[in-house]
């Protein structure tokens, strides 16, 4: 999980990739071949190009180079260890290590880690001309004649510096240690093959990195690598997988990180957005979005369909001919997965598909390998989040500590509210950032209830009045004795409370009962009271102990009332009898709520 400290704390890094090899062994094949991969996947990358000469010690430049790197890629071959410049490389390498903020990656490309760790059979070899005196020092004359003044009568010296051995021993050991991958267990030792997994590998790790530190994706590193690794981009099946949540939650965030995070892996790629408002906003929605796939995978400008088999035919066709990466955002119906995903032999070995949605029946009739709940951001989350977009840093500015506070507390860990209310209270004073948050009390936030209210608005009618009745009437309520009051009012209270908690609307806990988050709660109160706000005589379910109870004394009940919460009154059961034959006519659930207090 990004954190507000590590990611204000990140250091930035001219190269992502340094080479450290022995030119004389791989330069013009391997090496070559490595640099010119990295690159193309947009990796900027050192490759010292130098003819470096026998007995040459690294300069200013390289160590300069090695520091500013943030991967380390160590090709050890058979002659590595002949190279004093090679090993002075590799224990700038490992020192940088301990930065935590870079990484040293070796490459066994015609050793064994065992040779390079013990110092053995090839290694041993190659590392004997630093030993026992054998090691010749170039010097210049000048040096030279600072050490040993009779140099300048044409003495030559031969010196043995015991300690840049042993340093190099010990980076030689700690480098072979590390985990890193060897050419002749890998891929039957093709190198092609093994030069794409090391880039895959790097691609993975600058992807995670990116998000870790990316403001306006705080908190999704864990949320991405679990997702990724739900997906398993090693196997050979085809994986549909499914994210859902509330809207405005970040499924569509999510995705799109694990899309841009994993899509260099596949050889066609394609993210749909918004197909509910698409698929539903014209006949011929669900064509525009098949065109749009098929456009996408077979990087084909135009796309012509005529007809459903043509339809078939080409998806059938693309599909099976590349491994793809499809995210299908915002699903909300099973025949829009018909229409673009709909059976995964049209997919090739290796395809994964992500569909996001607020209705996890729909992922559940798609019968996915797996479902993904999207947590809403923590605390520390918010904070980091709305920082970013209210005060352009992770944590808020001196003296708007509380207030802020008081915003993350309002959104309640939706990602839409905070990035919404960051963005409207940005640059504004005190006073300004007091009157929105008197002013939420009151008035919900417009774009949060729109979101929720697609969800709402997707309901069937009875679906709809069991959700109004949980949230205004029965939150808190077990789910046994939610059932009970609901079914004497004639719903079908089992299916409808099923619906809602897949819908993303409710959950149902053994322990708390129904539960809801504060949005649902503004939106379902939003929608009883919208018409009149000021005459709760007018709504149809009244909740609010004032309310009621004035309402009751006063005798000011309508038609209109079907339900009231009256838990926690003052009143006297005489005054509610008093009310309650007049009130009889209006709902069977009014009487039943009623009785259950009475009694």
């Amino acid at each position: 999980m990004a954190s507000t400290s590590a990611s204000s704390v990140q250091k930035s890094f001219k190269y992502d990739v340094f080479l450290s090899f022995r030119g004389e062994d791989v330069r013009r094949n391997f090496v070559d071949h490595l640099y010119h991969a990295l690159q193309e996947k947009g990796i900027t990358t050192y490759k010292d190009d130098e003819c470096i000469e026998k007995g040459k010690r690294i300069n200013d430049q390289l160590i300069t180079s090695i520091e500013e790197s943030r991967f380390h890629i160590i090709v050890f071959s058979k002659n590595y260890a002949s190279s004093s410049w090679c090993l002075d490389e590799l224990v700038k390498i490992m020192e940088c290590q301990n930065t935590k903020e870079q990484t040293a990656y070796p490459i066994f490309y015609d050793v064994e880690p065992t040779e390079v760790r013990n110092q053995t059979g090839a290694v041993k070899k190659a590392f004997a001309k630093h030993v026992g005196g054998s090691r010749s020092s170039v010097l210049s004359l000048d040096r030279l004649c600072s050490i040993v003044p009779s140099a300048s009568n044409g003495f030559t010296a031969n010196l043995e510096n015991k300690d840049d051995v042993g340093r190099w021993r010990n980076a030689l050991k700690e480098s072979a240690g590390l985990a890193g991958m060897e050419l002749k267990n890998t891929f039957n030792g093709h190198e092609a093959k093994f030069i794409r997994q090391i880039v895959q590998y790097i691609s993975l790790k600058l992807r995670l990195i990116n998000l870790s530190i990316d403001g306006k994706l705080v908190g999704m590193e864990t949320r991405v690598k679990n997702v990724v690794s739900s997906l398993e981009i090693g196997s050979d099946d085809v994986r549909m997988i499914g994210i859902k949540g509330i809207g405005g939650g970040g499924k569509t965030t999510l995705a799109r990180a694990v899309y841009d995070h994993i899509s260099f892996w596949f050889e066609g790629k394609s993210f749909i957005e918004n197909i509910r408002e698409v698929s539903k906003g014209s006949p011929s929605g669900l064509k525009k979005l098949q065109k749009q796939l098929l456009k996408d995978l077979s990087n084909e400008k135009n796309v012509y369909l005529t007809s459903g088999s043509d339809e078939k035919n080409l998806m059938k066709k693309v599909m099976r001919s590349r491994k793809v990466l499809v995210v299908l955002d915002d699903v909300d119906d099973i025949d829009q997965l018909e229409a673009l995903a709909s059976e995964l032999p049209w997919f090739k070995k290796g395809s994964r598909i992500v569909i996001t949605t607020r209705d996890e029946q729909v992922l559940i009739a798609q019968r996915v390998n797996f479902i993904h709940d999207v947590n809403l951001l923590s605390n520390e989350e918010a904070i980091c989040l709305f920082s970013r977009y209210a005060f352009g840093r992770e944590i808020p500015v001196q003296g708007y500590e509380e207030l802020s506070g008081k915003v993350v507390h309002y959104a309640a860990g939706l990602p839409l509210t905070i990035k919404v209310l960051g963005s409207h209270l940005c640059g504004r004073s005190k006073s300004e950032w007091e009157d929105a948050l008197e002013r939420l009390k009151t008035i919900p936030l417009k774009e949060t209830l729109e979101k929720l209210e697609l969800s709402y608005n997707g309901l069937e009618n009875d679906q709809k009045e069991i959700l109004l009745d949980v949230v205004c009437i029965l939150k808190g309520e077990m789910k046994d004795e939610a059932i009970r009051i609901l079914e004497s009012c004639g719903f079908s209270a089992q299916i409808g409370l099923r619906v809602l908690e897949q819908k993303s609307l409710i959950t149902i806990s053994s322990i708390d009962g129904l539960r809801f988050h504060d949005h649902i709660e503004e939106m379902a109160w939003n929608i009883v009271r919208h018409f009149h706000p000021n005459e709760p005589s007018r709504h149809n379910r009244l909740w609010i102990k004032e309310e009621i109870e004035d309402m009751l004394v006063n005798g000011l009940g309508t038609k209109a009332t079907k339900s009231i919460k009256l838990k926690n009154t003052d009143l006297h059961p005489a005054i509610i009898m008093k009310v309650y034959i007049p009130f009889s006519h209006s709902s069977l659930f009014l009487n039943k709520i009623l009785q259950t207090v009475i009694t």
